[in-house]
């Protein structure tokens, strides 16, 4: 699949630093099951985020759009809430790149429920797997930053750096959402001593 267009960042709002992730560096991940979901696979998994092992990226977005149908004006108008497609297309084309680096997994992370994110996960034929906070557990555990729209809890984008399940670094806010994955792959890249 072709990688979309990428929206004029210029003519979009740039979010700014409210604080929302001050308290996460250095937090081990708590232990509870995420459902995952992987292209060609139909059962759903299940990650324990305190078991993970070795350099884990995690990156959350607020949602996905659906194929051919525009968002809603205001959702331009929320500062950092477009460009979640773009930036899984980033960890896409990096994703070669991550593993040689030494990353031993990567996950997007958002409040869409499975069936949402298996049609995200195929449609763009992303090589990781996406978590679903559909039940706002991790948002809570972790006191994560989100926004409200249109009577939804989601996410505000930031990408996380684990090792053995303890966040060693945080990128927030993530602007614009397509270099995302190359700013955290050159993090790993000079900080393979953490």
């Amino acid at each position: 699949m072709a990688t979309p267009p990428t929206p004029d960042w210029s003519t979009l709002p740039k979010p700014t630093d409210d604080g929302g992730v001050t308290h996460l560096e250095g937090m081990q991940m708590p232990c509870l099951c995420l459902t995952a979901v992987e292209m060609s696979n139909d059962k759903d998994l299940q990650i324990n985020l305190s078991s993970l092992r070795g350099v884990t990226v995690i990156f959350a977005f607020p949602r996905t759009g659906k194929p051919n149908v525009e968002p809603p004006p205001e959702w331009n108008e929320i500062p950092g809430a477009r460009g979640c497609t773009p930036q899984n297309c980033s960890y896409k084309n990096l994703y070669e790149d991550f593993r040689k680096a030494g990353v031993r997994q990567i996950f997007g992370l958002s409040t869409q429920d499975p069936s949402y994110q298996r049609e995200l996960v195929d449609r763009l034929c992303l090589p990781f797997p996406q978590l679903c906070d559909n039940e706002k557990q991790l948002i809570k555990a972790l006191t994560l930053p989100t926004f409200e729209f249109e009577g939804e809890t989601m996410l505000k984008r930031f990408a996380m750096i684990l090792y053995d399940g303890l966040i060693v670094k945080v990128f927030y806010p993530v602007f614009p959402p397509d270099k995302n994955a190359s700013q955290v792959l050159e993090w790993v890249r000079k900080n393979k001593a953490f």
